[in-house]
């Protein structure tokens, strides 16, 4: 088994920003853990689903390692290796000093982890079976800035559902920082008010647990809202065995309005009109489901019931089967986002474009007069 591993002394991780003359870039949501126990504790969580033996042996998978301080945790508690994922150049240096006291345990990798397909850093490691009782050797952990954690938590989920990237090599635990408000949106159980997409589609891949809570006087510098620290462990069965996609749609669906009842909100997945009332009734004709109760009352037993007998109806009625109700602004559908902001842009590029020849037509025309 291997042993915790001492690093020769370094530059602490304020030392090494003060050294590198970097600074937190508010336009990537960079935040810094400085203090060495928040660190640690956030290194032995990132152990935790492996039991007593915590990252003894264990090949960790840092995305956003910044200056270095979770990994520098990371390698002392005994990992074997510590993949680093970084888009940001200033922090090679530091990086590159930690690994050289790592004699080579530490392994720096320079890209977008939103695009970064990190099966291709372990070519020759064996792919367990994803039914295994036991866990791949491998986590993956990171430190997140905002405005990247939802769109890499929906990516891992479609990665989890397919079994690719990543979770070629089975189950793969994460561990993660969140902002409070998202990381309970993410655990949030029936009923909580807080229940949401997000929560659904969480929960029906991943054992999604709240660890515990960090002040925003934890980071440097500090944010205006606490985070929370989340760990995900991939089931081994989902509760909905449906497409990613799918199951996100019809999900973002029921929830559009989730005050209101199911009877209205499910009618949204079909076109208005008679049809709608049609289909509806025949929804609930295949379900047990109460017409009163409010989407964020429903368990992940009614989400099943309600997309495989979608499901049966896209089936009987093809010309339904790539309905969508709308457009609904979700944080954990960044791609949809992406593609209403482009769609936006190319409306407002089309607008001036034809502003521009409006013009040059007046222009001829006083000409003319």
């Amino acid at each position: 088994m291997a042993v915790p591993r001492r690093l020769p002394p370094l530059p602490n991780t304020a030392d090494l920003l003060r050294m590198y003359r970097i600074r937190a870039q508010k336009q990537l949501s960079q935040n810094f853990i400085l203090q060495p126990t928040i660190l640690d504790r956030f290194a032995k969580a990132a152990g935790e689903p492996f039991g007593k033996e915590g990252l003894r042996g264990k090949i960790v998978v840092e995305v956003g390692p910044g200056p270095g301080g979770i990994t520098r945790s990371l390698l002392a508690r005994g990992a074997e290796e510590v993949h680093v994922i970084e888009k940001d150049e200033r922090f090679l240096p530091s990086l590159r000093l930690l690994q050289d006291a790592s004699r080579g345990a530490l392994k720096i990798n320079l890209g977008d982890v939103l695009n970064y397909n990190i099966s291709k850093l372990f070519p020759t490691l064996e792919k367990p079976h994803w039914l295994d009782r036991s866990l791949p050797p491998i986590t993956l952990v990171g430190n997140l800035p905002f405005n990247v954690s939802t769109p890499l938590l929906i990516r891992l989920l479609k990665h989890m559902e397919t079994k690719e990237n990543i979770f070629a090599y089975g189950r793969v635990p994460m561990l993660f920082t969140f902002q409070r408000e998202v990381a309970h949106r993410m655990i949030a159980p029936p009923g909580d008010q807080e229940r949401s997409r997000l929560s659904v589609v969480c929960q029906n891949y991943a054992q999604v647990r709240y660890k515990y809570t960090l002040d925003g006087s934890s980071f440097v510098p500090p944010p205006d809202v606490k985070v929370g620290v989340v760990s995900l462990v991939p089931l081994k069965q989902p509760y909905i065995d449906l497409p990613f996609e799918f199951v996100n749609r019809v999900v973002t669906t029921v929830m559009h309005g989730k005050r209101k009842e199911i009877k209205k909100t499910v009618g949204q997945l079909f076109p208005s009109g008679y049809m709608r009332l049609k289909l509806t009734d025949q929804l609930f004709a295949m379900t047990d489901l109460d017409r009163s109760l409010k989407p964020t009352a429903l368990t992940m037993d009614d989400w099943e019931q309600i997309c495989f007998a979608h499901k049966q109806i896209c089936e009987d009625n093809p010309s339904i089967r790539n309905f969508v109700y709308g457009f609904t602004r979700d944080e954990c559908d960044h791609q949809l986002l992406e593609d209403s902001r482009a769609q936006k842009q190319r409306k407002a590029e089309e607008k001036k474009r034809d502003s521009f020849y409006e013009e040059d037509e007046k222009d001829e025309e006083e000409e003319e007069h």
